[in-house]
């Protein structure tokens, strides 16, 4: 394989990262403010779902369980000032 076509295949690589990460983005964003379905829906997803999330995960390049381990922190403490230290 050339080099141009290695450059190509990885950057496709990082464009898909990046779109599971804003999937993942939306989904924490209704968890936290949409409206009362979306929440439930987003939390079940985030903290419930099996293998969807870890599919989800792994396709933005990153540790599932980490994710929902850090996920569980902020939701396990106070609102205003879990946000400020998850960004």
């Amino acid at each position: 394989m050339s080099e141009t076509m290695a450059y190509i295949c990885e950057e496709r690589v990082t464009e898909e990262q990046n779109l599971w990460r804003a999937v993942i983005a939306n989904t924490v964003e209704d968890w936290i403010y949409g409206p009362v379905h979306r929440q439930r829906e987003a939390e079940h997803f985030l903290f419930e779902d099996q293998d969807d999330f870890h599919m989800v995960c792994f396709s933005a390049g990153m540790d599932p369980r980490y994710f929902r381990e850090r996920l569980k922190r902020i939701r396990g403490s106070d609102g205003a000032e879990a946000l400020a230290r998850a960004s």
